[in-house]
């Protein structure tokens, strides 16, 4: 059924656009198509296998810290304007005062894109860096007001991770897996589960893994450790990167948001239709919905035929999403791109052109 889909893909590992990937396709929660191509990890000839886990890199943002952020708003204990500032003790001294949760989860809080936080952090011993990074960031000048100009931050996600570790007195991955992904039963052995990964506690299986890169400064392929800088000076876990996952996992959590919308309810009082709604709404302004991506116009990552009610997510290793409501059509594309180097920027031509070829053939 997917013939020119599984052709690109193919061609996808021959050309060296990535070393290997997994394709999923369904509609109406149902797969219509998953298969793994190439190899997880160059040096040791590992195959990649559907059941294959990557770093989702930043698609822990809507995976992860934005559902979060949304079952403490349903339970009260946030909301979507409330100040930064009154949950993090410093952030409004001169203009920050005026960001909000809304803010972060748009990209719109005048925050930087991105700070190399880790070099900082890595001299300093483990137990002291998730406080050294609340102080650079309640530091970090602002770019732009709040709320005047759209810019992809992970400053902002770090920023929300540490929101929902104070407001719940949980860490991010506890939290998290316990009140999202366990009632989902994602957490039943590493293939079936989203999870992130402890660095104090490493000790996986490394062939269940994607390898990513042969990184500079670690001086190690990363393989089962988070490839994110400053999120691997964190331990692994942070609110902008850190989840991993295999594409069936990703597959049961967007199927279940996707039911969510629809009216379908799955898992009785997991999360609220018109707050899920509300936050998959795209905001003209923003440019995004709360805590996703939406289809840009002219040149979106996910094709021509995405309808503009569609949300998804990319990520940095070489990972992505497209949801389309109004069609049922989830497509999960996971792959190692950055594998051996992040320098292989050749996926942001390909994936326009396999969203293209698989949306012709559903539509």
């Amino acid at each position: 059924m997917m013939d020119q889909a599984d052709n690109l893909m193919a061609r996808g590992v021959a050309e060296g656009v990535f070393p290997g990937g997994v394709l999923l396709v369904s509609k109406e929660s149902k797969q219509l198509f998953c298969k793994a191509y190439g190899c997880a990890d160059i040096f040791s000839k590992t195959p990649m296998t559907e059941e294959t886990i990557f770093d989702l890199a930043s698609l822990t943002k809507p995976l992860a810290t934005t559902l979060a952020v949304m079952k403490l708003i349903e339970r009260k204990k946030l909301f979507l304007d409330q100040s930064v500032a009154s949950i993090i003790p410093g952030f409004g001294d001169n203009d920050r005062k005026e960001i909000t949760i809304r803010n972060l989860l748009y990209h719109n809080s005048g925050l930087p894109d991105y700070r190399e936080y880790y070099k900082d952090l890595c001299r300093l011993p483990g137990n002291r860096r998730a406080s050294a990074l609340s102080s650079y960031l309640i530091k970090e000048p602002l770019l732009y007001p709040a709320g005047k100009k759209t810019l992809y931050s992970d400053l902002g996600f770090m920023i929300l991770g540490l929101i929902v570790e104070n407001v719940s007195g949980r860490r991010l991955d506890r939290f998290t897996a316990e009140e999202i992904y366990a009632p989902l039963k994602l957490g039943n052995g590493f293939t079936e589960s989203l999870f992130f990964v402890d660095l104090e506690l490493l000790g996986l299986e490394n062939d269940i893994f994607a390898a990513t890169e042969v990184c500079p400064w670690r001086k190690i392929l990363l393989k089962g450790a988070v490839h994110d800088d400053n999120a691997y000076a964190l331990g692994g876990i942070a609110g902008h990167a850190g989840l991993f996952g295999s594409a069936g996992a990703v597959f049961k959590l967007l199927s279940f948001i996707m039911n969510i919308l629809h009216g379908h309810v799955v898992v009785p009082d997991l999360f609220d239709r018109n707050l899920m709604s509300e936050f998959l709404r795209r905001d003209d302004h923003a440019g995004r919905a709360l805590g996703f991506d939406t289809p840009s116009s002219p040149a979106s990552s996910s094709g021509r035929f995405f309808s503009k009610k569609s949300v998804g997510h990319l990520g940095f290793t070489g990972t992505s999403f497209w949801m389309d409501p109004e069609r049922s059509v989830i497509i999960i594309l996971l792959t190692n791109r950055v594998h051996p180097s992040r320098q292989n920027n050749k996926i942001k031509a390909f994936r326009p052109e396999l969203h293209n070829a698989v949306m012709k053939k559903i539509l």
